[in-house]
């Protein structure tokens, strides 16, 4: 019996987000104008690969959840995100790693979350952690997963940052 376990995984950084106020939690700041603008735009252009997650996971931040928002509008995502703490900062590649093995059965999947762990795990998914990557806001990686072990080996096939996109 031949069962599937590829998975071609989307990795998007938040959007450009208000700068934060004395005072308030860095969870609540929003994204800008500018930075849904930015956002769609990138889903726009992601749109030519056919991109079409089964399933969104995202950071409980506000500025993560509004990005998720955003890309699901665009790209027609109907299902709930998924939020978790996974993908908040101070997590782990390692954390996110198990969040992602507990959906391997899922065809899609696209993460939204924060700097300096996103770039933290496009390395880790590649099976180099000492690769340096640069996650501008609003930037969306692809990566295909072709198994689930205790560590990750995927390929990298493409990166997009959002000024190419505008």
């Amino acid at each position: 019996m031949n069962i599937r376990t590829s998975m071609k995984l989307y990795i998007l950084r938040h959007g450009i987000a208000e700068d934060g106020k004395p005072g308030s939690d860095d969870s609540e700041r929003m994204l800008t104008a500018l930075g849904r603008r930015k956002v769609k735009e990138v889903m726009r252009l992601a749109m030519k690969g056919e991109l079409a997650p089964s399933l969104m996971v995202t950071s409980p931040y506000v500025r993560a959840v509004q990005t998720a928002e955003t890309a699901a509008d665009v790209l027609g995502y109907k299902n709930d995100l998924l939020r978790t703490q996974s993908l908040a900062p101070g997590s782990t590649p390692e954390a996110v790693w198990e969040e992602l093995r507990a959906h391997k059965n899922q065809n899609e999947v696209m993460l939204v979350g924060h700097e300096p762990l996103l770039s933290q795990v496009v390395a880790y998914m590649l099976g180099a952690p000492s690769l340096a990557v640069d996650m501008k806001k609003g930037a969306l990686v692809r990566i295909d997963l072709d198994s689930f072990g205790a560590r990750p080996r995927g390929v990298l096939k493409w990166m997009l940052a959002p000024k190419l996109a505008g």
